[in-house]
């Protein structure tokens, strides 16, 4: 089987992209990123749907972001309820422009020529790192910068939700056989995994179950 490394980080996206790439016959190394962030129960998350879908290895890598924060998820910054203006304070500095980088880095110790992540430009907080742009201009990258790009390998970087509304998403979800309750996607989840039900992702969340037609299994706090 052919080595793909699928970024995972425990929410509903990245639950979804770890079962399209087994679908397509990857053998999956799933990689989270512990980066300071304030909810550290997805990284549990993580773990249980990289167990739960089989994957051949699940890596944590620690980067503190906290160091230098400008993020609500990474300093002590209010979590704004949804609808807020512009690209919320909830977007992570280069966030997943790190992310990408340390799986190209791990992609080229496993000889794997594709990597996985489930960013998405549809239903989203108006990140600029979601954009299709941004995920084009780092494959270029990533074949400039590797020693499999030189030897003419080659590094592909999918986003498979990219152009998907939530609502596609938790369908693809559910046809392949996702457990969406083991999954945290709140900004202010708590130890538990118990979600706000206020912040930008929680309620993205909720709309693309509602417009599925599919039961919502999330876990809310009180």
């Amino acid at each position: 089987m052919k080595k793909a490394v699928v970024l995972v980080s425990g929410g509903m996206d990245s639950a979804v992209v770890l079962a399209i790439a087994r679908e397509q016959g990857f053998a999956v190394h799933a990689l989270s990123v512990a980066y300071g962030q304030r909810h550290t129960s997805e990284l549990d998350a993580a773990a249980a749907l990289a167990a739960a879908q089989g994957a051949a290895a699940h890596k944590v890598v620690a980067v503190d972001l906290r160091a230098i924060g400008g993020s609500a998820l990474t300093a002590d910054i209010d979590v704004p309820e949804a609808g807020s203006a512009g690209i919320p304070v909830t977007y992570v500095p280069a966030r997943n422009t790190i992310m990408l980088s340390i799986a190209l880095g791990w992609a080229e110790v496993l000889g794997a020529a594709d990597i996985f992540c489930g960013v998405n430009a549809v239903d989203y907080s108006g990140y600029p790192d979601c954009r299709p742009e941004f995920i084009d201009a780092f494959e270029r990258l990533a074949n400039l910068a590797t020693k499999a790009g030189v030897d003419g390998a080659g590094i592909r970087v999918h986003a498979p939700l990219q152009h998907l509304s939530k609502a596609d998403i938790v369908r693809e979800g559910l046809r392949l056989g996702v457990d969406f309750s083991k999954t945290v996607s709140c900004y202010s989840a708590d130890a538990e995994g118990r979600a706000c039900g206020h912040c930008d992702a929680c309620v993205l969340r909720a709309e693309g179950f509602a417009a599925a037609g599919a039961e919502d299994t999330t876990r809310y706090a009180g």
